[in-house]
């Protein structure tokens, strides 16, 4: 049975992880959907998710891209999809087991119990939650978040997290085809453009834990799209005028 929840999980060489990510989730008791859209891994993960898709063939669905095209475009077409298939509660999720699945369940508890247009799973609302990560990664990403809040005003804690739940019509609202950024930058375009919106954002505490199969996806490149990018959001947001929604 079809649905009204997609979780949407970008993949590039994620063989290690893949099938164990999509079995955790089909099994959580509220009966989530799963979008993986893969760019072309070379190490055979679009081959292993097909194969998943014989047992779990009404839940399970792939997009295969051909190239490393960024985890931007990964997360806007999955989001064109889950729209134009009527999905209400629409989910950003990594495949490396640093979210945990049954997290899920909280960031849908209070979308759908509590009413909130975005649900995020945060590593700094309560502290820092973060596990086996090095400590000079732990401090940028925390003062990363610190740095956004700094230059936007944005109330968020966890600005680059990607671990998100939206309310379709939090998408419906964004223009989805302006959204300028493809690297981690995304996930603070997504938070900044829908709070100028006026859309109601939640931070829900979660443990984020360091992959332990596969490899990172970070760089250098990915860092400074994130620095510069919250300067052009300031500075846009000067020019333009955001219309909240009712």
């Amino acid at each position: 049975m079809k649905s009204n929840k997609l979780v949407i999980i970008p993949t590039y060489n994620e063989k290690e992880n893949i099938q164990d990510i999509i079995r955790e989730v089909l099994a959580l008791p509220e009966h989530f959907d799963v979008l993986v859209i893969d760019d072309g891994s070379p190490d055979g993960t679009a081959a292993l998710v097909r194969e998943m898709k014989t047992i779990y063939s009404s839940n399970l669905f792939l997009k295969e891209r051909q190239g490393k095209l960024g985890l931007g475009t990964a997360y806007l077409e999955g989001f064109t999809y889950a729209l134009q298939n009527g999905y209400e509660y629409i989910f950003e999720m990594d495949a490396d087991f640093s979210h945990n699945p049954r997290d899920l369940s909280k960031l849908y508890e209070a979308a759908f119990r509590d009413g909130h247009d975005m649900v995020i799973g945060s590593r700094y609302v309560s502290g820092v939650n973060v596990v086996n990560w090095p400590m000079g990664r732990v401090l940028m990403s925390f003062f990363a978040s610190k740095y956004v809040q700094f230059i936007t005003g944005i109330p968020i804690r966890d600005t680059t997290a990607g671990f998100v739940c939206y309310r379709s019509r939090v998408l419906e609202a964004i223009n989805l085809e302006k959204i300028r950024f493809i690297g981690y930058a995304f996930q603070i375009e997504m938070k900044f453009t829908a709070w100028k919106l006026g859309f109601d954002i939640f931070e829900v505490p979660i443990i984020f834990t360091d992959r332990t199969r596969g490899t990172s996806k970070m760089s250098k490149h990915i860092f400074r799209e994130a620095v510069f990018g919250v300067i052009y959001l300031k500075l846009k947001s000067m020019i333009k005028k955001y219309r909240p929604v009712n």
